[in-house]
């Protein structure tokens, strides 16, 4: 797609239009066309990614969620659920235009306090972090790659 840069993802066959002068991508997920932003962009490949490569359930996916944080109302990029509908990894993206630090990673990790997913990634979908963490112990531990969903919890 022109104006978007190839990612370190795999390759997504995203539906892409032009409605009235704006350039939308379908999201799987909401089921809606939405604003193609690079935000957006990095999403939807992440979207594409966790279902087709690590084989997560589609029914499982939350997009854009509002989470209540210190008494404001943040949105959480990507959350899926396990089977008992308990978070089980949260998703956070930025543009690719958005250098990841440890303060970027610290402070969307902290939106995790709130929903205590066992798996957490953030990614600006060129350079990607993922971590377990253990919420009894506060403890996390960087992982090369997420965990495939879990066939039976």
């Amino acid at each position: 797609m022109s104006g978007f840069i190839p990612l370190n993802l795999p390759e997504a066959k995203l539906q892409i239009e032009n409605q009235q002068g704006l350039v939308k991508v379908l999201d799987l997920i909401r089921k809606k066309y939405v604003a193609l932003t690079p935000e957006e962009w990095v999403r939807q490949h992440l979207i594409h990614f966790l279902l087709s490569a690590k084989k997560y359930p589609k029914s499982l996916f939350q997009v854009e969620k509002g989470l209540s944080y210190n008494r404001m109302t943040k949105r959480t990029d990507i959350v899926v659920y396990d089977r008992q509908g308990k978070p089980f990894l949260l998703v956070e993206c930025k543009s690719p235009m958005v250098k990841i630090s440890e303060a970027t990673f610290r402070q969307a990790a902290m939106y995790n306090n709130t929903l205590q997913a066992p798996y957490f990634m953030l990614s600006n979908g060129l350079v990607h972090y993922c971590c377990s963490i253990n919420h009894h112990n506060q403890s996390s531990q960087m992982l090369k790659e997420l965990p495939e969903f879990p066939d039976l919890d």
